[in-house]
């Protein structure tokens, strides 16, 4: 099996561990699309690696600044029934107290 080559520095070293690509050479990690969820599929992932789905329920895990708005979105706030776009910020919501709104899921975790 070959494997691929960095997509960081382009290094021809690179080796699999638990799912994940390494190059040792630049340190890049990354995850390979898996081949049978297909070209379409929209892969999103938290805070802490795990997969996310329409419909879960996530936990902010960072204290975050509301553009447009002078309060912030705590840490620890809950969001039931996200619902996953496509973008930079790929999580779409409504909070309570806050109404609707776009998050990164890089800043949630799974409930």
């Amino acid at each position: 099996m070959e494997r691929p080559h960095c997509p960081n520095c382009n290094g021809e070293y690179t080796y699999e561990d638990n799912g994940m690509y390494i190059c040792p050479e630049c340190a890049h990690e990354w995850q390979d699309a898996p081949a049978e969820t297909g070209s379409d599929a929209l892969v999103v992932r938290d805070a802490n690696g795990n997969l996310l789905a329409d419909g879960d329920s996530v936990t902010v895990v960072k204290d975050l600044k509301v553009k447009g708005s002078s309060s912030m979105l705590k840490i620890g706030t809950k969001v039931k029934n996200i619902r996953l776009v496509e973008g930079d910020h790929n999580i779409d919501c409504k909070i309570d107290g806050f109404g609707p709104m776009k998050l990164k899921s890089e800043f949630v975790k799974k409930n």
